[in-house]
């Protein structure tokens, strides 16, 4: 069983917007967190923006002020609203939800943002 499932990539304009989509199972247990991560070509996977179950927030400095996190615990789905998007922004972000004996993985979704 796929435990995330992200939707919502594709390709846009600099200055466009994306919504991100991510989808946990509910075979998942007691999720403490959830997060975006995004890896470029020849650099490091690193972290995007995060939320609690409680719902605070966490952002990297390169998107602040132009990402937002949200998430529906009913659902066990978290969302990444991305606006005024840059080309450095290009990258395959993925999901994570930590739970409490494991951290799940995506399997990733392609975002580009053309200049």
């Amino acid at each position: 069983q796929v435990q995330l499932v992200e939707s919502g990539g594709g390709l846009v304009q600099a200055g466009g917007s994306l919504r991100l989509s991510c989808a946990a199972s509910s075979s998942i247990f007691s999720i403490n967190a959830m997060g975006w991560y995004r890896q470029a070509p020849g650099k490091q996977r690193e972290l995007v923006a995060r939320i609690t179950s409680s719902g605070g927030t966490n952002y990297a400095d390169s998107v602040k002020g132009r990402f937002t996190i949200s998430r529906d615990n009913a659902k066990n789905t978290v969302t990444l609203q991305m606006n005024s998007l840059k080309p450095e922004d290009t990258a395959v972000y993925y999901c994570s939800a930590v739970a409490v004996f494991t951290t799940y993985w995506g399997q990733g979704t392609q975002v580009t943002v053309s200049s």
